[in-house]
């Protein structure tokens, strides 16, 4: 029988080399997870990278199945990883998210978008139309107190801030404005679907609503009161709804990616443009929580916070901040 001594020589070259590669792992494992490595860590760890690609390229040959050699392929991998990956700079790229990498995905999706909001306010008509003709469905869109209340010639948005500090309806509102999007964006997995659901029935929600007050004499008001939060808030739920369906073109025609590839890539894209919205949405939550409830605020004065609120988002998701001039240092 040959091969037994070369065998028993590999074992124990594997066996010798073993103490280093954990040594290397767990100097890794500390550049990785500390904020501040030490200097000798760093510098092992790069020294180390050829050694281990030379004991990997050893241990493939003799033991290409062990586990040790399976063990030394993931400490490779990490090393490759993070010696050869683009640093991180997180200030920088929050700052580039918001200056020009938004405005890129936007106008990747700018089909996507013209599509979801077309859907919204023909949704929006089907919805003030069939109030229009049969109010009685409008318990299909409504609670009962709210309908109760416009009976009565009140808005259920009348007296918020005698229920609700400011602060607490605003954290309350922009938290189920970010979860409404989120959903939006994430029921695109279902091929596209879920998402032209949640558009829809949004937009027959706000069409329901606003042809229902309207024959009561309230519609002027509830555009009062969502004047100075709206032109966000629903901006917002057209992007989410066309990042939602980019997921589903992902799915249902990759191209020439995998469809794994395809919806990875669809996935970051939506995930940076939705880091951007969910903070408009914050913003718009406090103007909702605290302007739009407060009578002392004019229509103008909350229209004219709506547009410049909308033209700030637009600035941003248009890419202007990257086009203006810098100052020379």
């Amino acid at each position: 029988m040959t091969g037994g001594p070369s065998m028993d020589k590999t074992s124990r070259w594997l066996e010798d080399r073993l103490p280093v590669w954990r040594d290397v792992g767990a100097r890794l494992d500390a550049v990785e997870r500390g904020r501040a490595a030490e200097p000798d860590d760093v510098v092992k760890v790069i020294a180390a990278y050829p050694e281990i690609a030379r004991d990997l390229a050893i241990a493939r040959r003799e033991a290409p199945r062990g586990p040790l050699t399976r063990r030394l392929e993931q400490i490779y991998l990490e090393l490759h990883r993070s010696i050869f990956r683009s640093p991180s700079h997180w200030r920088r790229d929050l700052v580039a998210l918001f200056v020009r990498d938004a405005a890129e995905i936007a106008g990747s999706l700018r089909w996507q978008i013209v599509w979801v909001t077309a859907l919204f306010f023909a949704s929006a008509s089907a919805g003030a139309w069939l109030i229009n003709q049969y109010p009685e469905l409008v318990g299909l869109f409504a609670s009962e107190a709210m309908i109760e209340q416009v009976q009565s010639g009140q808005l259920w948005t009348e007296g918020l801030l005698n229920v609700v500090p400011s602060s607490l309806l605003a954290v309350q509102i922009f938290t189920n404005n970010i979860f409404v999007s989120l959903f939006a964006l994430v029921v695109g997995i279902f091929y596209g679907l879920g998402t032209v659901y949640v558009i829809g029935m949004n937009g027959m929600l706000l069409g329901a609503v606003f042809s229902y007050t309207a024959q009561h004499g309230l519609a002027q008001r509830l555009f009062e009161f969502v004047a100075a939060h709206g032109f966000v808030e629903l901006s917002v739920i057209m992007i989410a709804g066309a990042c939602g369906v980019s997921l589903g073109e992902a799915l249902a025609r990759p191209g020439r990616e995998t469809r794994v590839q395809a919806f990875q890539r669809a996935s970051m894209r939506a995930a940076k443009l939705m880091v951007v919205c969910c903070t408009f949405l914050v913003g718009a939550g406090l103007i909702e929580g605290y302007i739009s409830p407060n009578p002392t605020y004019s229509l103008t004065m909350r229209v004219s916070i709506g547009l410049g609120y909308l033209a700030l988002f637009v600035i941003v998701l248009s890419g202007a901040l990257g086009r203006l001039p810098r100052t020379a240092k």
